[in-house]
């Protein structure tokens, strides 16, 4: 299973999103791979913190190979990186992609992650974190990609966005990925008290929009995770927000199992 979280806005929380819930799937005993497309590499700080030494393979490294072409490439599992947490791995970012993006885009290597992922088959979650743009990257991982997760701030910039960005999934649906279908929307950083919120997301359920019925808290502990480079499964297992991203993994998971369903009962 497939999964990319994708805003071509930033600041919605797309890489803590990402870690975390491949955090608890690694916990739950699923063989998990976290893919790091954004050249900022948070998630990649993230999960190894000042582990991730220069030499080690990134992305950037992958891609590089893809583009100059070798009578021995190496394998793509000689890219995955260990993490501290049990059956995480990590596909690790760097500031390079930047400069890989436009030769990659005009030698057509859209299908290349596609290809790369059908060699990784022996996990059984793939999480993709993504650049806050629909450029090569993202649109790579949205075609490798069987579902996807789109995060959400509660305001009117978000709002306006939000509509592109779901016509920009169903374009690259209907051209590249029929299997490709969005999971749902995550209401993140989320203020109970305040109206706005409130209004918001009521409006969005009401235009039948895929809202998930788990909100994710405001909370400082989630930048202290950060600081920690420990997804909070692992550095404040009984707190509030961890209980969030624990029941917004199960709802995920409720929801995969309800389209399953309603596949067989139409074949």
């Amino acid at each position: 299973m497939k999964r990319v979280v994708f805003n071509q806005k930033g600041g919605v929380g797309k890489s803590t999103i990402a870690c975390n819930l491949a955090a608890i799937a690694a916990s739950r005993g699923l063989r998990t791979l976290l893919l790091d497309l954004d050249p900022q590499g948070n998630s990649t700080h993230y999960l190894l913190g000042d582990q991730h030494a220069p030499e080690q393979p990134t992305l950037a490294d992958y891609f590089d190979q893809v583009l100059n072409f070798r009578l021995r490439p190496k394998q793509t599992s000689e890219f995955v990186l260990q993490t501290p947490f049990p059956g995480l791995e990590l596909l690790a970012s760097s500031p390079q992609l930047d400069e890989l993006a436009s030769k990659l885009e005009s030698r057509y290597k859209i299908y290349k992650l596609r290809e790369a992922l059908d060699e990784l088959s022996r996990f059984d979650m793939v999480f993709f974190d993504t650049p806050p743009a629909l450029n090569f990257f993202s649109r790579s991982a949205l075609i490798a990609a069987d579902t996807c997760l789109i995060p959400f701030d509660c305001d009117d910039f978000s709002r306006k966005a939000l509509y592109t960005l779901l016509d920009n999934v169903e374009e690259i649906r209907g051209d590249h990925n029929p299997r490709l279908t969005v999971e749902g929307i995550v209401i993140n950083q989320y203020l109970p008290r305040s109206s706005l919120p409130q209004r918001v997301v009521q409006e969005l359920r009401g235009e039948g929009l895929p809202v998930l019925p788990t909100y994710l808290s405001s909370s400082v502990k989630v930048k202290e995770s950060h600081e920690a480079a420990k997804p909070l499964i692992h550095y404040a297992p009984a707190h509030k927000l961890t209980l969030e991203f624990v029941a917004l993994f199960d709802a995920l998971a409720e929801v995969r199992e309800e389209r399953q369903e309603n596949r067989k009962k139409r074949a």
